[in-house]
């Protein structure tokens, strides 16, 4: 029985990650920002560094927290590759 219940929560847990779109057009007062969603995925494979309370959409998303999350984590890089930091880099009129 245990064994089973792992076994949905897991199915459940990863459903989230298979129907994720490939890119999320993100509006802001700076222009929108194109974010590749796919290509985070398959670079980090953790879905915590963003979704730190699960999967879903993240209720603090917005200016402050995007310019924290992924500007501090492009300046740090990942794998050795480091990402975008500049305004126009993410930014698009």
């Amino acid at each position: 029985m245990k064994k089973i219940v792992v076994a949905l929560l897991t199915i459940i847990l990863s459903a989230g990650t298979v129907s994720a779109a490939d890119v999320i057009e993100l509006p802001a007062s700076q222009g929108k920002v194109s974010f590749p969603h796919k290509k985070h995925q398959q670079m980090l494979k953790d879905c915590k560094k963003c979704h730190e309370k699960g999967p879903g959409k993240i209720k603090e998303l917005g200016k402050e927290w995007a310019h924290k999350t992924c500007t501090g984590c492009h300046s740090e890089g990942f794998n050795g590759k480091k990402g975008p930091t500049a305004c126009k880099d993410c930014h698009k009129k």
